[in-house]
């Protein structure tokens, strides 16, 4: 019988906390395959966050340190300027890095850190039932938006993406999905490149994944990528919004 797939050495063999049909697990395996694939899980630290995935330290094989919410990038950069030779990424929600660690994540941009960020964006607050996040969609119900957000009383969603790429610092950004196995595959391509250029000191990487969140979306896991595609694209749209290796 032949083996089309493995267990990727860099993800630990245990179950998964993550609600059905979250797409986090998907995050979680594609960063395996990456550290396997550039053969750097040895010489790799993640920073985990809080939020639904506080505890990827139990997920990975390489070193992980637990950082306050909001505070991966900064601790990041405490890694990174302390051993320059390792590969050092963060794990972040929507909430943790466009709330709480609106400050961290700007600045570690603007400096040009040269550290990668995975972040993941369903658009609310996954861990503590749901409230409104700052990547909640306009007239989305959430727990603190019952009658859906408006611009009047919420502000407007934040584009991680497009506020970041104003910046001289970072060396790459892209916007994936994660909603169907093309966009998985180009999501893998887009993180293994945000890995290699920081081993090749380019600089400031970050990947920003649409996820599901069916839970507190309300809806099943095959709704939950439905709307991925047909309503959060829409507003996120997916793209390169840096490239180093691309500008004159």
């Amino acid at each position: 019988m032949a083996v089309i797939a493995t267990r990727p050495h860099a993800l630990r063999d245990i179950p998964l906390h993550y609600c059905p049909g979250c797409t986090h697990g998907i995050t979680h395996r594609l960063v395996a395959e990456v550290l396997d694939e550039l053969e750097i899980e040895g010489s790799t630290i993640g920073i985990s966050s809080v939020g639904c995935s506080y505890n990827t330290y139990d997920y990975f094989n390489c070193d992980m340190i637990q950082a306050p919410h909001g505070r991966a990038p900064a601790v990041a950069t405490g890694v990174k300027r302390c051993l320059p030779d390792k590969n050092v990424f963060t794990y972040q929600g929507d909430g943790d890095l466009a709330a709480i660690g609106t400050a961290e994540i700007v600045h570690a941009a603007a400096r040009g850190e040269n550290i990668t960020v995975v972040f993941i964006n369903n658009t609310i607050y996954g861990m503590t039932s749901g409230q409104m996040a700052p990547t909640t969609l306009m007239n989305q119900v959430t727990m603190t938006t019952p009658y859906g957000r408006n611009a009047k009383e919420h502000g407007n969603p934040i584009r991680v993406c497009e506020m970041l790429a104003t910046l001289e610092g970072p060396a790459y950004i892209e916007r994936v999905s994660l909603h169907d196995i093309k966009h998985i595959r180009l999501a893998k391509a887009a993180l293994k490149k945000a890995f290699r250029l920081q081993t090749e000191g380019k600089g400031f990487t970050l990947v920003e994944f649409l996820s599901t969140c069916p839970t507190n979306w309300g809806l099943d896991p095959v709704e939950s990528l439905e709307r991925v595609k047909n309503e959060i694209m829409p507003y996120y749209p997916l793209g390169i919004f840096k490239d180093c290796e691309k500008e004159v």
